[in-house]
C-alpha cells in the first residue's frame, strides 16, 4: 500500500466515548483529502456506509470486539485493520486513541508491519452453495433452549469422542485465550499453529479438550436436542439450527485470513493476558515473589 489514501473505513464501538478519536480520524483524513465511510458497527452511525473493498485502510475505534468486526468486514477485500483502543489495550488493538494521529502518519508513511491472523474455517457438509464460516476467535455450537445437545468429534475420520452437554467451542490460537480458556480449555502459545476444541459441560464420559494440527482432518457433528441449537461466530449468532436436525462441520485453519496493522510496539500476548489479570500467579507464588523483592540487596 502506498502513501495515498482515498478512502478510510471505520468500525466503531456502539457505546464508548469516541468523540476525540473520531475527530482525530476526520482531521487526518481531511489533510489527506480522503473520504471516511463506515464499514461495520452500523447501529451507531458516524459516517456514510461504505464497502471495505473501496477503502485503503480500515480503522476500528473501540476494543477487541470492534476490531473483530472490522477484520470480518475487511478480510474478504484484503484490507488491513488498525485497532485503536478507546479504553484499555486488548489483544487486537495496537495503539491508544491518544496516539492515533501519530499512528496514522506512520501507516501513511509505510512504517508498519502486517500481522496476519488465521481463521477457523467451518464448512457445513452437504450445504451446497453455502459460504463457509470464518472465525478469528471461535466457533461455538451450543444448545439454544432446554435440554442437551449431542456432539461427535472425529479426527482423520476416526471418532475422538461423543458426548451430551451444552455444546462445544472450536478456537484458533488467538481464540484459545478467550471463551476456550474460560471453558477450561488449553491456551495455544504465541506462534502455535493449531486449533483447539473444548466441550461445554459434557455429561459423563471422558471428554478432554482436543488440540489438532493443520494436518489433521477435524469434523464436528452436532445433534440438536428438543430445544434446538445455534451457531455462534466470534460471539455473534450466525444461525439457528432446527431441533433434531444434525449438521456436520468440517474444520481447518486458514492462514492469513485477515491482517492487522502492527506498529512494532505491540504488547506480547502473554504480557497482555497478565496485565489484564486473565493469567494470575497462585497466591503461594505471589507471596514468594513479594518476600524475595523485600530482601535487602
Amino acid at each position: 500500500m502506498d502513501d495515498r489514501f482515498d478512502r478510510i473505513g471505520l468500525a466503531v464501538h456502539p457505546r464508548r466515548e469516541l468523540d476525540n478519536a473520531l475527530a482525530t480520524v476526520r482531521d487526518w483524513a481531511e489533510r489527506q483529502n480522503a473520504e471516511v465511510v463506515q464499514i461495520a458497527s452500523l447501529e451507531r452511525e458516524v459516517a456514510p456506509p461504505g464497502d471495505a473493498a473501496g477503502c485503503d485502510l480500515a480503522i476500528a475505534l473501540g476494543g477487541d470486539g470492534t476490531t473483530l468486526a472490522a477484520l470480518h468486514a475487511a478480510a474478504p477485500a484484503g484490507r488491513p485493520v488498525l485497532g485503536v483502543a478507546c479504553g484499555s489495550l486488548g489483544a487486537l488493538t495496537s495503539v491508544t486513541a491518544a496516539k492515533l494521529d501519530d499512528a496514522l502518519d506512520r501507516v501513511a508513511a509505510g512504517d508498519w508491519t502486517p500481522r496476519p491472523l488465521p481463521a477457523l474455517r467451518a464448512e457445513a457438509d452437504g450445504a451446497d452453495g453455502a459460504e463457509p464460516l470464518h472465525a478469528l476467535n471461535d466457533l461455538v455450537l451450543v444448545r439454544a433452549g432446554a435440554g442437551q445437545v449431542m456432539v461427535e468429534v472425529t479426527v482423520d475420520d476416526e471418532r475422538f469422542v461423543g458426548f451430551g452437554g451444552d455444546g462445544i467451542v472450536a478456537a484458533t490460537p488467538l481464540g484459545s485465550t478467550a471463551y476456550t480458556l474460560a471453558a477450561g480449555g488449553p491456551m495455544i502459545a504465541p506462534g502455535g499453529n493449531a486449533l483447539v476444541l473444548t466441550p461445554l459441560s459434557p455429561h459423563g464420559g471422558v471428554c478432554p479438550p482436543l488440540v489438532a494440527s493443520d494436518a489433521n482432518e477435524v469434523a464436528v457433528t452436532l445433534y440438536p436436542g428438543n430445544g434446538g441449537a445455534r451457531v455462534e461466530v466470534d460471539g455473534q449468532i450466525s444461525a439457528e439450527l432446527d431441533r433434531l436436525e444434525p449438521v456436520t462441520f468440517s474444520l481447518r485453519l486458514e492462514p492469513g485470513f485477515a491482517t492487522l496493522v502492527s506498529l512494532g510496539e505491540d504488547e506480547s500476548l502473554i504480557a497482555g493476558l497478565r496485565r489484564r489479570r486473565i493469567l494470575i500467579d497462585s497466591p503461594r507464588m505471589v507471596v514468594r515473589d513479594e518476600r524475595e523483592a523485600a530482601k535487602p540487596h
